[in-house]
């Protein structure tokens, strides 16, 4: 049976994460084209759908999805593009729960096309993926009063829809939550018009040289570019509004990680931020993150403890210069973070030490205390150390 191990990590993001080489057994290769046309949807057998776990805070959810294309940048991974193309889902708190169609959780195209590059299609059909249930209403009215603005970021390979989970409790517990397609760096999104965008950056840097610090740093624009669109004069939702352009944070998995701190350091916009097992490609300046506070959540092994393999880690520490954690999770593995452990639940594939509801518990404690703490002021004891509740979270440089 097919197992997320590291090996698997490396070969869906490999760029994303240091590894040693023996782990390294495979790296991205994407042959497929640029853009191709999606096909029809296939009907869906008649058996119960897997769900995604239900959020913990007290309001209904609501979804929207917002395409965007940044005219003024050059792709650089497809620089005849028409610019640099963002697919972004909204979730953020609904007025009145039921209000609206249940949100799809990927196009069929997307779960297919993930699944194949991790090789578990024999025990996970695209189809049943893309059917998962969620929380949310498509186009619900959003909840009054005004929220925290979330930022979220994949892991390399992966799409904005595998931090699903997160998103769903983030927007249950009162933020507006913002996930990030970016072009060709995805095996697979689904965009206007019936194509599909492929993951040629992973040609280009699994093939052709091109350092993962280019990576960070364009996303670093691209969430500079989706802030002006969801807070500036004219902004791309209609009901942006209930958006509090004053609180805004930025959490991602792997490079996405890595890019919260390199888009805090670019802008002065995004307050405080989230690296979940990410390596760090790029080092901060001398300024750092001008005081504004950052939390590690990763591995608790020989990766991400201190001294461990991704020395990043060890690097960057230092130069954090504001409030500061450095948390690992014992069982955890490179995926936790997202929604692989629920996939891997879901579907019976075998998982890491830590229990998927466990994994799913610890991301969204901690992810939502940080972001309670430094968005809304609130006291979250939980990140002053270890707790009975969370007795496979341990404190690192206390």
């Amino acid at each position: 049976m097919t197992r997320f191990t590291r090996a698997a990590a490396a070969a869906v993001l490999a760029c994303s994460l240091a590894l040693p080489a023996a782990l390294a057994t495979a790296g991205p290769s994407v042959a497929a084209p640029v853009t191709t046309t999606a096909p029809a949807a296939a009907v869906a057998p008649d058996t119960a759908r897997p769900a995604l776990p239900a959020p913990t805070g007290p309001y209904a959810i609501g979804r929207t999805v917002l395409p965007l294309v940044d005219r003024s940048r050059t792709d650089p991974w497809v620089p005849t593009a028409v610019g640099r193309e963002l697919m972004v889902t909204l979730h953020y708190p609904a007025a009145r729960p039921g209000a609206g169609r249940p949100a799809p959780y990927a196009t069929g195209e997307e779960a297919r096309l993930l699944i194949e590059a991790l090789g578990v299609g024999d025990a996970v059909p695209g189809d049943a993926l893309a059917r998962m249930r969620t929380h949310g209403a498509t186009d619900a009215r959003p909840a009054p009063g005004r929220h925290p603005l979330v930022l979220l970021s994949p892991g390399f390979g992966g799409s904005r829809w595998t931090l699903s989970h997160l998103a769903e409790d983030l927007a249950s517990r009162g933020y507006v939550v913002a996930s990030v397609d970016h072009a060709y760096e995805s095996y697979g999104i689904s965009v206007p018009g019936g194509r599909t965008l492929t993951c040629v950056a992973c040609t280009a840097l699994d093939e052709g040289g091109v350092h993962a610090s280019v990576v960070t740093s364009t996303r670093a624009a691209d969430m500079r570019f989706v802030l002006d669109r969801l807070t500036g004069p004219r902004p791309a939702w209609r009901h942006a509004r209930v958006i509090d352009a004053r609180r805004v944070g930025m959490a991602g998995h792997s490079i996405g990680g890595a890019s919260a701190a390199t888009a805090m350091a670019a802008d002065p916009r995004i307050d405080a931020g989230v690296n979940m097992d990410g390596a760090f490609w790029e080092d901060l300046s001398a300024e750092g993150l001008r005081g504004r506070p950052f939390m590690m959540l990763g591995t608790h092994d020989g990766t991400h403890l201190p001294g461990g393999q991704d020395t990043s880690w060890d690097r960057v520490w230092p130069t954090l210069d504001g409030w500061k954690r450095w948390v690992t999770v014992a069982g955890a593995e490179h995926f936790t973070f997202s929604d692989y452990p629920v996939i891997q639940d879901r579907f019976g594939l075998p998982g890491p030490t830590l229990p998927a509801d466990r994994a799913v518990a610890v991301t969204r404690t901690y992810v939502a205390a940080f972001f309670d703490r430094h968005l809304r002021g609130l006291a979250r004891p939980v990140l002053d150390g270890p707790t009975p509740d969370n007795p496979e979270v341990h404190f690192q440089h206390r």
